[in-house]
């Protein structure tokens, strides 16, 4: 039996989420799983190296299978190249350990949100950047980011009902810079839950349009209540950049 890891690039636009859905077929594991099980003949799961939303984009998904089929690694990405859809590329497959597993070897996860922040949309990046046509404080921004950054509980910054699960998670670096009006925040972490860093970028922003202060982002941790941090920010300007293991 073969393991093996595959780097994904996808355009998450119209699908909903990685996670296969018994309800619909419209997303990115179903549709590789269903073009790799074609391949192989027999039925192929895809391990993930995390979920992301519906709407959310990747630039180097991980993800591994098992597989007795015999046809070459080369030879599988033509075959994936050929019948995946336009917006989901396998840009590499390699053998590995039998051992490796694309969620559980995860040393951290980083990823990138982007801001256009002219006074008009990009009608070529509306799909891949949130438009907000407003000057942002980005070192305030900053200045608040640096809270976040350690061990935590993070639990002011996700939607996730679920309270059985742990919520401390270690920020190992935000990135915040600006470039021709489009704000990229970079966040490298060992985990993140669900919607946490849609809700960190919705915090942030409140900081640089001035509805909070700096200080504040450190209250909202101690807090551990939803409600006193941001809005959560649309899922269209989210990447994921890049898994390390």
């Amino acid at each position: 039996m073969r393991n093996l890891k595959m780097t994904i690039q996808y355009d998450g636009s119209r699908y909903k989420g990685w996670q296969k859905q018994k309800e619909n077929d419209l997303t990115i594991q179903g549709k590789i799983e269903a073009v790799l099980s074609k391949m192989a003949g027999k039925d192929i799961q895809l391990v993930g190296c995390g979920r992301t939303d519906a709407g959310v984009h990747a630039e180097n998904y991980i993800a591994n299978f098992h597989t007795e089929c015999s046809f070459s690694t080369d030879a599988m990405l033509e075959y994936l190249y050929e019948y995946l859809p336009e917006d989901i590329v396998t840009k590499a497959i390699e053998e590995v350990a039998e051992r490796f597993h694309a969620r559980y070897n995860v040393l951290s996860k980083t990823y990138v949100y982007r801001i256009n922040t002219h006074k008009f949309r990009n009608v070529f990046n509306r799909k891949y950047a949130y438009h907000l046509a407003e000057k942002l404080n980005l070192s305030d921004m900053s200045k608040a980011a640096e809270a976040l950054i350690g061990n935590h509980d993070f639990q002011s910054f996700t939607n996730s009902r679920n309270s059985s699960k742990p919520t401390v998670r270690t920020i190992n670096y935000i990135n915040i810079h600006e470039k021709d009006g489009i704000i990229e925040m970079e966040f490298n972490g060992n985990g993140f839950l669900w919607n946490m860093v849609r809700v960190m970028v919705g915090t942030l922003i409140e900081v640089g349009n001035g509805h909070l202060k700096p200080g504040d982002v450190e209250k909202i941790l101690h807090e551990k209540k939803r409600w006193e941090a941001g809005p959560l920010a649309r899922a269209k300007g989210l990447f994921l950049r890049d898994v390390q293991y």
